[in-house]
């Protein structure tokens, strides 16, 4: 057989999957140039926007490991046809409500995009996996659909830039909605079903026990953020959280089909990817507001910062978007000449520089913008190679909750960064001339937070054995632990 025959399958579908991660990036992209508006739409004090964040990133760490174990036992595609027509009817209701409650459990349902990306690289690797190099052919498709997102996200801040003036809220709303309905059909009708199902029945037992570890996590971390540290319940909630993941272990390992197999965290080759994910997310999610704002401060009033204009923040932020696609599209490219797992080293320790170049070089718009570039391009490659890696390395019938851990675990590492970013940008703040920054020290804990993760990162995947997520056949003895 031919490799443009081997080749075809695959490239058809990531075709129409480039599709539906465009749309995820208009999802994530549209609404955020919008937020105040959208607070005096529902009558609402900007602070309650912190709800919709919450609500939607409480949902999506639930909507994950249901979805991903659904995935592999009755098929990615049924279950991306799902979770986007759910997307698609969030997405619509959002347009015809003014009323605080309905448009917060609309946003909260629109989070179930969070699961697109895991299925779609779970599809491509179950379809993939005849091929001659699977993994590399699924590393190239993961790098197009993070391109794909990311261009996404930049037409839709555009989009919801030139058009926020024009339009009336109902009808300027409709936009990113009218582009997930079209996404349904692209999915429902484009894209084929995985060849291999485990089947099955859900492990419910898990999945309460897992929602109810993570429902408290979250909220504890939400409401910490608003509270401030000082507040118990969201320590006990916090704990409460930590302490469900002990009984939710034991009853997975007990259980013959479980909701997600926990022995996938004794293997060498997936422990250090599903860490480094938690730890990505502390940057790739969590630093990216602090970033803007303190762009926006002005140094003449409070003594640092870049005084930056809006226009002038925007093309940061968009610089630093296409850094990410630099990044997920050169992944690929730099593992036909480095192991995937030096290449992730890399990616890891680019992040990590990124943000400790912070620290002594952060007073000019230069400055700032190298960083950002620098970050972004290892953040673009792990964006990418994190779920790929997860699906090369996970057992066969466990794909889907591989590389749907990735995203889970990032999460929460997220949650947990805005929590803390959000407490340290308030230490000192009262006590400039209006009140209204965040400290100095809070960015500096923000960059070194960010630095040291990334680099704790770099350092645990170089106990990856070195076959590791490559095509070689070495790696398949000690990617998986029975």
């Amino acid at each position: 057989m031919s490799r443009a025959a081997k080749l075809g399958p695959v490239a058809a579908i990531v075709g129409f999957l480039a599709l539906v991660e465009f749309t995820s990036g208009i999802i994530q992209g549209y609404y955020t140039p919008l937020l105040t508006d959208i607070a005096r739409h529902l009558g609402i004090h900007d602070a309650d926007v912190n709800w919709l964040e919450g609500a939607q990133l409480m949902l999506s760490a639930l909507v994950v490991p249901a979805f991903a174990k659904l995935g592999d036992m009755v098929g990615h595609k049924r279950m991306l046809v799902w979770s986007t027509g759910v997307t698609a009817v969030a997405s619509i209701a959002l347009a015809f409500t003014d009323q605080f409650w309905i448009f917060l459990v609309a946003w909260a349902l629109q989070g179930f995009y969070v699961v697109w990306l895991p299925l779609e690289i779970a599809l491509v690797w179950s379809r993939s996996r005849s091929a001659e190099r699977p993994a590399a052919m699924t590393r190239k498709a993961a790098g197009l659909l993070v391109a794909a997102l990311e261009f996404g996200a930049i037409a839709g801040a555009l989009s919801a830039g030139a058009l926020a003036e024009a339009l009336p809220m109902t009808v300027l709303l409709l936009v990113p909605a009218a582009a997930v309905v079209a996404c349904f059909f692209v999915v429902m009708f484009g894209v084929k079903e995985s060849p291999d199902l485990a089947g099955g029945t859900l492990d419910t037992g898990g999945l309460v026990l897992i929602s109810l570890a993570l429902i408290s996590l979250t909220g504890g971390l939400s409401f910490m953020r608003l509270n401030g540290p000082a507040d118990l319940l969201s320590w006990a909630l916090v704990a409460l959280g930590v302490l469900l993941v002990i009984p939710f272990a034991r009853y997975e390992l007990r259980h013959p089909d479980p909701l997600i197999d926990v022995r996938m965290f004794r293997s060498p080759a997936l422990w250090p990817v599903f860490v480094t994910a938690g730890l990505f997310g502390v940057s790739v999610l969590g630093a990216q507001a602090p970033l803007s704002t303190f762009a926006r401060t002005d140094a003449s009033v409070y003594g640092y910062g870049l005084g930056a204009s809006s226009f002038q923040t925007s093309l940061l932020v968009g610089s630093y978007v296409l850094s990410l696609v630099v990044g997920a599209m050169l992944f690929p490219l730099v593992t036909r000449w480095l192991p995937p797992r030096i290449a992730l080293i890399g990616a890891s320790s680019l992040v990590a520089i990124g943000y400790l170049l912070f620290l002594p070089l952060h007073d000019d718009y230069v400055q700032v913008l190298a960083n950002m570039i620098i970050a972004g391009i290892g953040s673009g490659a792990l964006v990418a190679a994190l779920p790929s890696a997860a699906a090369a390395a996970a057992p066969p019938q466990q794909t889907g909750v591989a590389t749907g851990l990735t995203n889970s675990v990032k999460t929460v590492g997220g949650a947990i960064a805005s929590c803390v970013f959000g407490i340290a940008l308030l230490g000192a703040a009262g006590e400039t001339a209006t009140g209204t920054a965040g400290s100095f020290a809070g960015y500096v804990t923000v960059w070194l937070v960010c630095g040291i993760t990334a680099a704790v990162a770099a350092v645990i995947l170089a106990f990856v054995p070195k076959l590791a997520f490559s095509d070689a056949p070495a790696a398949e003895g000690a990617a998986v632990v029975r």
